[in-house]
């Protein structure tokens, strides 16, 4: 078996894989700091509570966008579960090219889910990334990495709401019974909700639209991914396992160079 590790702004997310498919997942919140002993501990126990013995994980892949927790999470990994560790980065074998401006500045999680779309459904596809940021990335039918685009995701939106103003509270980010919201809570939901539904349908339509590519294929991903999704036409998939998925096929694609 193989585990693999997606380290969000947010959440890490673990995937157990046995013969390319799922067996399990397990999260942890990213931004308690912890040591490398309490990341291993939490990981041997969690991959126990699935059934799952440490010694028998054969190899792992890490991606990750939060550099400050790499090192005790590394260190973690290594010294309590068995098997090389293979850290998405530059020199790794993808089956995807980048051919933006700067291709270094691509996001590990970017590349991740690009890699997945586009092994899974083909290209040109465009995948979207519902997380701590919503993102927007389109790979070609050649397979490269061409354009992305980043907005807030919906949580730092709400975040920001409450936060930066003195009398509106915290929410459940859900859809409301109606836009026409008649007190705070379903007022906030309403704009948050149909807001990301709007600018979703619109950034969708414009990427097709510059790109000449009326029937792309759109893929969407993360924590908020469906609650988008289920609303709006313009996304053909919604697959909440992409970024893991993805990081199963890069450790195929560089087996034996972890």
């Amino acid at each position: 078996m193989i585990l693999v590790v997606d380290v969000g702004n947010t959440n890490i997310t673990c995937g157990i894989y046995g013969e390319r498919e799922m067996k399990a997942t397990f999260r942890m919140t990213t931004k308690t700091l912890r040591t490398s002993d309490e990341y291993g501990v939490m990981m041997t126990q969690m991959l126990a509570a699935r059934g799952v013995k440490a010694q028998s994980i054969e190899g792992m892949a890490v991606a990750s966008v939060v550099p400050d927790v790499m090192h005790s999470l590394m260190g973690g990994i290594t010294r309590y579960v068995t098997g090389q560790v293979l850290t998405v980065g530059p020199g790794i074998k993808t089956g995807i090219k980048i051919v933006t401006e700067d291709p270094r500045s691509i996001g590990a999680d970017r590349i991740v889910d690009a890699v997945a779309a586009y092994e899974r459904y083909g290209g040109p596809v465009l995948v979207i990334d519902f997380n701590t940021a919503t993102t927007y990335d389109y790979v070609t039918g050649q397979g490269h990495f061409a354009a992305g685009i980043t907005a807030p995701g919906i949580r730092i939106s709400s975040e920001a709401l409450w936060k930066e103003t003195a009398k509106l509270p915290n929410i459940e980010i859900k859809k409301p019974k109606s836009i026409l919201a008649q007190e705070t809570i379903s007022s906030m939901q309403a704009g948050l909700v149909y807001g990301q539904i709007g600018q979703t349908q619109y950034i969708i339509n414009k990427v097709k639209e510059e790109t000449g590519i009326p029937d792309m294929k759109v893929v969407a991903t993360g924590g908020l991914g469906r609650l988008i999704a289920e609303e709006t036409d313009a996304i053909d998939f919604y697959d909440p396992f992409l970024t893991l998925d993805g990081l199963r096929i890069i450790y195929e694609k560089n087996r034996g160079k972890a």
